[in-house]
């Protein structure tokens, strides 16, 4: 076991020290299977060569000349070189682009690769955070609010303002919280504008193909490509510390568990690397990695806490060579040199003495920025993540490890499925910088190894349609089509073509489930004013199609009560961070202590709802309730608390709150463009951006709040509480 001197409470640059974890006894002797060492001997960068595009990339960029196109490629292999060179034919014949893709973070890198590209006079970027240059010819964004373009586009109707889009991460149409957004923005897209989807993850590409071909009425090509540009090897550490291909060659081609890694399963007593419950001694294995050359590493372990706790075992890792320890230092010294919060960050320590790094949501936005730059410069060794870091974040690295067969999904935890596992080790093998990469199989408690093994050999998952109703969507879809035009939209459903089968059209149970739903939004629609008789939105209907947000009829029906705190921006902050919040957050919170202002002011939108709520859940319509901690760690904020204070209020992670207040934002930004109709309180959510928008929630750059809206009709008078038939008292 490796002896560690003490080490006392500060560094000598006075950041904090980590907590000493017990040293546990470990033993692990680094050695390599035979299989292995002549494939180690491939380890290396390989010589720079010009670049030639590869026949798929030519193929796709051919087919969006006169089709859409859809491009299935693992990670790495060029599929954004198509999109630039697509954009740049667009640009330089005088039109305009739109490139979507699913997560801020990405559309923020987009901004950048794109200005160096094409300019940045010539490149803007629309997010719910960042509103910059949006006239630009080139934009790049979320693709919510390319969809919320499309629904303004349509109710003015008006030609949407660009000439080529491209959908990155494209398989999200099939996720389960924001693949309807997906599905909507490829139905409601104009015919004559070429989309480009790209995905390395599509089993079903296909059946989307025609799916598509039959909506849009133009054809859409499916282009393939199945070889990764580093080839990955699979591999297994032995609990003695022997690596093990993972895979070998059977018969027919087909591969099979290695047999030493079938014994080593099939043991009754096999060994492990850590107790039950415990993790595993990570310095060691870095070691062994760097023994054999392979490093760096991302670990993809079970939760944030998991993330946090692994540095602590890392201690053995330190930096040898003092110029990359002096490199290390003095990059970190320029990234942080913008973030005041982040120069001060607890586990600063560890990575400029240890290269190691967690990465998670759980940490504020500005120190995931930073870690991911270390990590794509090559400065770190190792970077433990929760698999959310293998949506679209572009840090690879040399090996991927594994110790889990399953994810927390937000509700519970889920066996990976094959696009999830080939989502993470698309991070395995740096283009330009590695021959080959590796996935490392870490058995453990919570590590099927058999299962792992048939999903590296299993193609992607298919795709299926996640389309629902929701309230925002029936308002938008009535801003511009009548009832039975939306029923037609629905017919077009990727959900009513999967359930009916190639042959399009026709009554299916898909399409009859989704206009029934939608007949029972319009239905609560029309019995509360916002909707009249003929299926037309009211004057409150226009305004509040606006709201393109999670409960956009409690926060209406707030505004035409007159209910939000408007005089008090710090209390409408709060106010809408409980609206915003969709986790039950109030255990062990002691209500007594909460400010009597914040308090009065949370029951009064309680009370002015209750009838409200109430009629909606009669309807059977879910209805999230307002918790008190998200308001209060808000408020806090807003208020100009200290944010470490503001953290301790909320008793939250820090990432999580920052999530909070930039959620809370985008909600009150939507309140800002009612200004015409709700002049006060639009100023008020303006003022109450500026307060929770600060550092460390986002240091780098400013958020203008967004244009008016696209309808402003005469406001209707708020409604009291004596003459509003739904108003009670909360009991």
């Amino acid at each position: 076991m490796t002896n560690h001197r003490r080490y006392s409470a500060r560094t000598p640059h006075g950041h904090r020290r980590p907590p000493r974890s017990r040293a546990r006894e470990v033993s692990l002797r680094p050695g390599a299977d035979a299989k292995l060492k002549k494939l180690f001997t491939r380890i290396g960068t390989p010589e720079p060569t010009p670049f030639v595009p590869d026949p798929f990339q030519l193929q796709a960029l051919a087919a969006v000349q006169h089709s859409d196109c859809l491009v299935t490629a693992p990670t790495g292999a060029g599929k954004t070189w198509i999109a630039v060179q697509a954009i740049a034919r667009i640009f330089e014949n005088g039109g305009r682009a739109w490139y979507a893709s699913p997560l801020k973070a990405l559309s923020n890198a987009k901004l950048i690769e794109f200005a160096d590209h094409f300019g940045a006079q010539h490149v803007g970027i629309l997010t719910g955070d960042r509103k910059e240059n949006a006239d630009a010819p080139i934009i790049v964004g979320t693709t919510e609010i390319l969809r919320n373009q499309l629904y303004d586009a349509m109710h003015r109707g008006e030609a949407l303002a660009t000439d080529f889009v491209v959908l990155d991460e494209a398989h999200y149409l099939g996720d389960e919280d924001r693949g309807v957004v997906w599905e909507e923005t490829m139905i409601y897209l104009p015919q004559r504008i070429p989309l480009l989807l790209l995905s390395a993850t599509v089993g079903n590409a296909g059946q989307i193909a025609q799916w598509m071909s039959a909506i849009r009425g133009r054809p859409c090509r499916v282009v393939q490509e199945t070889r990764r540009p580093v080839p990955l090897y699979p591999i297994l550490m032995h609990p003695d510390g022997t690596l093990l291909p993972l895979l070998v060659a059977g018969e027919g081609g087909k591969s099979r568990l290695y047999k030493k890694v079938a014994d080593y399963l099939g043991a009754k007593h096999a060994p492990s690397l850590a107790a039950p419950g415990q993790l595993p001694p990570f310095g060691v294995m870095l070691a062994l990695l760097r023994k054999y050359h392979l490093l760096p590493a991302i670990f993809f372990l079970k939760s944030r806490a998991d993330c946090d706790h692994a540095l602590q075992l890392c201690l053995e890792n330190r930096i040898e060579d003092p110029d990359r320890a002096m490199r290390l230092n003095q990059r970190m010294a320029e990234l942080t040199e913008r973030f005041p919060h982040v120069k001060r960050h607890r586990q600063r320590w560890l990575i400029e003495h240890l290269a190691v790094g967690s990465h998670h949501s759980g940490q504020l936005p500005a120190w995931k920025q930073v870690l991911e730059a270390l990590m794509s410069e090559g400065l770190l060794d190792a970077i433990f993540a929760t698999s959310t870091v293998a949506a679209g974040v572009d840090f690879p690295a040399r090996t991927v490890a594994f110790l889990n067969s399953d994810r927390f999904n937000g509700r519970e935890f889920v066996s990976l499925d094959a696009t999830e596992l080939q989502q993470m080790t698309g991070r395995a093998g740096r283009r330009g910088k590695d021959r080959i990469g590796f996935a490392l199989v870490v058995p453990g408690r919570y590590m099927d190894v058999r299962q792992v093994a048939r999903l590296l050999r299993a193609p992607a998952a298919d795709v299926h349609s996640q389309i629902r109703i929701n309230f925002s969507m029936a308002l938008n879809l009535l801003l511009s089509h009548s009832p039975a035009e939306v029923d037609d939209l629905l017919h077009r459903s990727l959900a009513a073509f999967q359930r009916h089968g190639a042959a399009y059209g026709g009554e299916d149970a898909a399409h009859a489930h989704l206009w029934e739903d939608f007949q029972r939004h319009l239905a609560f629609l029309q019995e509360t004013g916002f909707v009249d008789d003929e299926g037309r939105l009211s004057e409150d209907g226009l305004w509040a199609s606006q709201l393109r947000i999670d409960q956009p009829l409690l926060v209406a029906e707030g505004l035409r009560r007159n209910i939000f705190p408007q005089a008090d921006p710090a209390l409408l902050a709060a106010v809408m961070a409980g609206l915003v919040n969709d986790k039950e957050t109030d255990e062990h919170l002691d209500k007594k202590s909460l400010p009597e202002v914040l308090t009065k002011a949370v029951n009064r939108v309680v009370r002015g709802l209750y009838g409200f709520v109430k009629q909606m859940q009669v309807r059977g319509f879910e209805v999230r309730p307002i918790f008190l901690r998200p308001t209060l760690a808000i408020w806090h904020w807003a208020s100009e608390t200290p944010w470490d204070k503001a953290v301790q209020a909320g008793q939250m992670a820090e990432g999580d709150l920052a999530g909070l207040a930039l959620r809370t934002a985008d909600n009150l930004r939507h309140v800002v463009g009612l200004r015409e109709i709700f002049p006060r309180m639009a100023e008020a959510a303006k003022q109450a951006i500026d307060l929770i928008l600060r550092d460390p929630v986002m240091p780098a750059y400013d958020t203008p709040a967004p244009e008016g809206p696209t309808v402003a009709p005469g406001p209707k008078p708020p409604l009291g509480e004596k003459n509003d038939p739904y108003a009670k008292e909360n009991p």
